[in-house]
């Protein structure tokens, strides 16, 4: 079982590449959202927790989120879980380190997706999805053979995400810089911290990840 940490701004990829590790090593995916939705409509105690920390309008603490990891390493099982939007801070990683030694467990890589600030705003903005079936497309690297229709399913349903702009990405990677990149550091001085091309070739990514996962286990 191997237990690791995808690291890099938004719009790096680590949800695709995510993806691809659940189905090649069966690994689980925890992301924080994923399990606050999850926990809201479960019925389990720490569900009526969050259910009504979110119905009151209130964030959801540091505390209550390591409880859903809690239970979610209780039922450890397959390949090991892949930390996906957690930890996002020092005080978070310093508790993820604390709950794996708890339950017996090991943080085997933290893995950074490097990404040139210039490079990823041009791929963020020129992004647009399929309506209808959700591939993806890029004004540059992959534009749709038609204009306007899927190549995969013929639909006319072409969106691109509001957020996805050249103002809203600055912002959100300067949140960030700020928040998150300290955990470069703390995990470098661990001795975790591998870095990698976040802005290759989708399965050189992969290949990337690979190679550090079969040098871990």
């Amino acid at each position: 079982m191997t237990n690791i940490i995808l690291l890099g701004p938004p719009g790096a990829g680590k949800g695709t590449q995510a993806k691809r590790l659940v189905e090649a090593r069966n690994m689980v995916q925890l992301s924080t959202g994923d399990m606050l939705r999850e926990a809201k409509t479960s019925g389990s105690q720490m569900g009526r927790k969050v259910a009504a920390i979110m119905e009151r309008g209130e964030l959801v603490t540091d505390g209550v989120v390591i409880g859903l990891i809690r239970e979610k390493l209780a039922g450890a099982a397959g390949g090991g879980f892949i930390f996906d939007g957690f930890p996002r801070t020092l005080a978070q990683a310093d508790a993820l380190g604390e709950l794996l030694a708890e339950v017996g467990q090991n943080l085997d890589a933290v893995i950074e997706m490097q990404v040139d600030d210039a490079a990823l705003v041009a791929r963020i903005t020129g992004r647009y999805t399929c309506g209808a079936c959700g591939s993806v497309y890029h004004d540059q690297t992959r534009p749709a053979k038609v204009e306007g229709v899927c190549d995969d399913c013929g639909a006319t349903q072409m969106v691109r995400r509001a957020d996805d702009n050249a103002d809203t990405l600055r912002t959100r990677l300067m949140e960030y810089y700020k928040k998150t990149s300290p955990l470069l550091g703390y995990y470098y001085a661990k001795g975790d911290l591998t870095s990698i091309d976040g802005l290759a070739e989708m399965d050189a990514v992969a290949g990337s990840i690979a190679a550090v996962l079969d040098g871990v286990e």
